[in-house]
């Protein structure tokens, strides 16, 4: 097994990656570091952001998205313990219908799986407003999670921007052997790299080792690099692909890529599959990955299979398998969420429904569920075993949680045995041979789920639908010349935007409610934040202040709420030792500047209740100015120096106080052409 990560000479060439970038690009150079703008053919949308994306859409003055394909899924919040959800499915049904967007109803699947089945093309751009979109680079897409704003742009025909990333080529050889999958292939990169390995990079999987990995396969793989931070991942598309499209009668969409044999990457590294042994994440984060032989033993209370980080069918009837004849041990809660309507079918087809059910496991919608915090919230202090893609803390909806990622072979036996067990081991004594899965040629294929748009005229009569609970997007101010106000909140490294604005059945529902949703803002890190940004206020308006955050700051979930919560309540600037990308932009996108320490020591030199001040930011931010300033504490009358990255573009867009309130000073300075007289 290769653990060298090298540097090549020159920039990568060659590569798909370098292609499906260079087919789509409309603004900038390739190269490393550089903003590039980019065409996106295809967007993805869910229920937990898409509300906001609807809302963004009105507010540009949209008539009808501009892309080849936009869908919006139903997926995250499907659990209507009262009216809220079910008023955020109306509103988001009657914005599909008004500005032309695909619905896939509730309890049709979860977006990234079934927009894989359904919609996915190789070669094509797909944006998403969830971190975990990078999973259609498992059929040769160039798939990118960003914020909703990002994603409503797109919509509106606007090109994507992100910061041209390195090209990380991932060489396969081997192949996996028994009981061990995909999900512990990109739990080995976790081991290898942690949750910022990947920062600014995408990862390439190229190499004889994908002979043996399906396009399903590849979906775990890719969807848990937003887990070590790229930009996306890609596969190319090869027969894995036109396999699975075939079996979702789509094999017409099929298009061979891949990079060319002499393909040259900025970095490289090497994973000889035929060494890879079961791998299991610890609490509390995806990068804490040991084998599961070393914390074999450890009591659980709950197994769950499912989540777009293992979806596919394979996942669930292996799972089946193994429990097939067999009980689940009486202290285990063993949860089975569908990840599509077809898979579940299918799983119903092959017999394999009936051997989860009649071993114990409790089958649930097909959804994200657990994974998002609603529902299947483990016992606090018992250990959860999840095939997800995430276990920060206090993320399934228990404060004091336990969770464990791992793959779905891990976590059948080890509901089985009621404790971590390694599924080899388990074998060995029960005589158990690895299952030999056979999975149907041709998909459960049903369509009647997803609402196509209705034709223009229609969709032109149609009313969106607003509850109570939907309160519309506030309005931001522009960047003051000086900005002064007290530090609310220091914080480590790898804060993740589940601590920033959390997910769970309490504060998802108000995710169409920014002032209520705001109450929930930083509370698993300090209860009293929205209380102490309250008493800031002044005539009715926040009074500004800042966060300092560590290293990775914004980590995890796409939601852009956590840029949009602390904004209401007055948030500014965010001075950092370094950023997660999307919620980077993010925070640009709602006016909020985000700074970084040049010595990462003077993120230990502040503390909460300190005054700082910024002066002459206006000119500081113009275009082409230097990216350094200089932050004064006034509390101990220190100074740091701190910089940004930001493009010009974003300059104007944090100075306007973000994307909706720049665009609109843009045509007041530019206003369209006078038409014709009529």
């Amino acid at each position: 097994m290769t653990h060298s990560q090298s540097q090549s000479q020159s920039h990568s060439h060659g590569t798909l990656a370098q292609r499906l970038i260079a087919d789509h690009l409309v603004e900038g150079r390739m190269e490393p570091g550089e903003e590039i703008g980019l065409r996106i053919d295809q967007t993805l949308t869910q229920d937990a952001t898409g509300t906001l994306v609807m809302q963004e859409l009105e507010a540009l003055g949209l008539d009808r998205v501009r892309t080849e394909v936009s869908v919006q899924y139903v997926d995250h919040n499907l659990l209507q313990a009262d009216e809220r959800n079910a008023e955020d499915h109306a509103f988001l049904r009657s914005a599909c219908r008004r500005f032309a967007i695909w619905y896939s109803k509730p309890g049709n699947g979860v977006s990234h799986p079934t927009h894989m089945q359904y919609f996915g093309i190789p070669g094509r751009t797909l944006a998403g407003s969830d971190s975990h979109t990078c999973a259609a680079g498992s059929l040769g897409m160039l798939a990118l999670g960003t914020g909703g704003l990002e994603v409503a742009l797109a919509m509106a025909g606007r090109p994507l921007h992100i910061t041209m990333p390195a090209i990380w080529g991932i060489r396969l050889t081997g192949r996996l052997p028994e009981w061990v999958s995909a999900k512990d292939v990109v739990l080995e990169l976790l081991r290898r790299h942690g949750v910022k390995g990947a920062v600014n990079r995408i990862l390439e999987y190229h190499g004889p080792g994908l002979d043996h990995l399906t396009a399903m396969d590849r979906h775990v793989i890719a969807n848990m690099g937003a887990e070590l931070g790229a930009t996306t991942s890609v596969f190319p598309a090869d027969t894995a692909v036109r396999d699975f499209l075939r079996a979702e009668d789509r094999e017409d969409a099929f298009r061979e890529l891949a990079a060319e044999p002499d393909a040259v990457y900025d970095l490289t590294d090497e994973i000889d599959l035929a060494t890879l042994e079961p791998l299991i994440a610890r609490p509390t984060s995806p990068g804490n990955v040991v084998p599961v032989r070393e914390v074999a033993g450890e009591p659980i209370g709950q197994a769950v299979i499912g989540s777009s980080a293992n979806p596919g069918l394979r996942d669930f009837a292996v799972a089946a398998a193994v429990v097939a004849g067999r009980q689940t041990d009486a202290a285990v809660s063993f949860d089975v969420n569908p990840t599509s309507r077809e898979i579940l079918a299918d799983l119903t087809r092959m017999g394999s429904t009936f051997d989860l059910i009649t071993a114990g496991a409790r089958i649930h919608q097909a959804g994200c569920l657990g994974c998002i915090g609603m529902g299947q919230a483990p016992a606090p202090g018992r250990n959860s075993l999840r095939t997800f893609p995430r276990n920060f803390p206090g993320r399934s909806g228990t404060e004091d949680d336990a969770v464990w990622l791992c793959s779905p072979e891990t976590a059948a036996v080890s509901a089985l045995t009621g404790e971590i067990t390694d599924p080899r081991a388990w074998a060995a004594t029960e005589g158990m041979p690895y299952p030999d899965v056979r999975l149907p040629e041709h998909a459960s294929v049903n369509r009647a789920m997803l609402e196509p748009p209705p034709p223009p005229e229609e969709a032109a009569r149609t009313e969106l639908e607003r509850g109570p609970n939907i309160s519309g997007l506030p309005e931001f101010d522009p960047l003051p010349d000086v900005l002064e106000g007290p530090v609310l909140l220091v914080c480590g490294d790898n804060v993740s935007t589940d601590e920033i604005s959390p997910a769970g059945a309490k504060a998802l529902p108000y995710r169409s409610n920014i002032p209520k949703l705001a109450e929930f803002t930083f509370t698993r890190i300090d209860p009293d934040y929205p209380r102490h940004a309250a008493e800031l206020a002044r005539d009715g308006r926040p009074g500004a202040h800042f966060v300092i955050g560590g290293d990775n700051y914004g980590q995890g979930s796409s939601r852009e709420h956590a840029a949009i919560t602390p904004r209401h309540l007055g948030l500014r600037a965010v001075v950092a030792t370094s950023f997660a990308r999307i919620h980077w932009q993010n925070l640009t996108n709602f006016g909020v500047l985000p700074l970084e320490f040049t010595d990462p020591g003077d993120h230990d030199r502040i503390d909460t209740g300190d005054r700082l001040r910024l002066v002459n930011l206006h000119a500081a931010l113009a275009p082409g100015a230097e990216p350094l300033l200089r932050l004064h504490n006034t509390t101990k009358d220190e100074t740091y120096e701190v910089r940004h990255h930001l493009s010009d573009g974003r300059r104007r867009t944090v100075l306007a106080g973000g994307i909706i309130p720049a665009l609109a000073r843009e045509e007041r300075r530019n206003p369209p052409a006078a038409g014709p007289a009529p």
